[in-house]
């Protein structure tokens, strides 16, 4: 009994010695564990039941409405009492609102995206509705004839026609432009009571803006004869101030290549002073009381230059 377990010992020691790796001795030694600060916390440090602890039962769920948890209650905001405000702040806001509606109106395409959208503010209350047209139609001067292109050019009932009274009599300032349609005027462009002047009892100023005078040498050979435009322009002026005989101030106003010295604004001037009425002077032409300044005429190099020497009589042609 003894020889053999001796010998099992002994071959138990030569499988392992055969079986396991060769130690190798090295210089240096290794360090302990313990040695170097680990970057995670022990488990006498770290306790996962108190993350657990501190996680909402519903979070814990997929999609799974468990029947004791509270569902939280939506708080309503309460709405903001706007005509609460003083009315100078209700003004500013309206101020603020039609920022992006600056400009003269008229019958435009483009109206709806930049107009429309804004004047649905009138549909909120009949107060509302009073403040906000009162102040849009009195801020936007308005064009009494229309000038964009197209259909509404010829049409035969203008902005000015399509306004209710209340409207026109909010506005305090009309625009009548001269210039498109200088040699065949639209058949719209009739003062008559469906026009709708008379309502108009709080205008104060009247600007006149030409953007041409057909008088100008350039429209030579397309302009109709007998100054038919410019006797045009007086009548439509004329007849525009007969409406609203408390028009106070007429504001005249023009592109760069119009003339306060042409036949087209002497005309207009004329019927303006005749009436005792104010004439004033818009920022885009530039003009004032004083004389117009005539530029000199553009020199022309085609032209033969002629020098004197002294005699008179003698005149060099260089």
């Amino acid at each position: 009994m003894r020889h053999r377990k001796g010998g099992a010992a002994k071959g138990s020691r030569a499988i392992s010695a055969a079986s396991g790796p060769t130690p190798v001795s090295s210089a240096f030694t290794t360090p302990l564990s313990s040695a170097f600060p680990s970057t995670y916390a022990s488990e006498a440090e770290y306790d996962a039941n108190d993350e657990v602890a501190k996680i909402h039962m519903g979070a814990l769920t997929l999609d799974v409405s468990t029947p004791n948890t509270p569902k939280p209650r939506r708080v309503k905001q309460p709405p903001f009492r706007f005509l609460d405000l003083p009315s100078e702040l209700r003004l500013k806001v309206y101020d603020y609102h039609f920022a992006t509606t600056s400009g003269v109106l008229d019958l435009d395409p483009d109206n709806y995206k930049r107009i429309h959208q804004k004047l649905a503010i009138l549909r909120t209350c009949r107060t509302i509705y009073r403040e906000a047209s009162y102040f849009f139609y009195s801020t936007h001067p308005v064009r009494i004839f229309p000038t964009h292109p197209g259909r509404f050019f010829k049409t035969k009932k203008p902005l000015l026609a399509r306004m209710k009274p209340n409207q026109r009599a909010s506005m305090t300032s009309l625009e009548l432009r001269l210039g498109p349609g200088w040699s065949k005027p639209p058949r719209g462009w009739v003062v008559n009571p469906a026009l709708g002047l008379s309502d108009c009892i709080s205008i104060s100023k009247l600007t006149v803006f030409v953007e041409c005078d057909p008088g100008n040498d350039i429209f030579r050979g397309f302009r109709q004869p007998d100054n038919f435009y410019e006797r045009f322009s007086k009548s439509l002026l004329t007849d525009v101030l007969d409406e609203m005989p408390w028009v106070q101030r007429i504001e005249f106003d023009a592109w760069p290549s119009v003339k306060k010295s042409g036949a087209l604004m002497r005309g207009l001037i004329e019927v303006t002073t005749s009436r005792g009425l104010t004439v004033i002077w818009g920022k885009e032409r530039g003009w004032t009381d004083a004389e117009e300044v005539e530029p000199p005429p553009p020199l022309n190099i085609n032209e033969p230059l002629f020098i004197s020497h002294g005699n008179p009589d003698i005149m060099v042609v260089v």
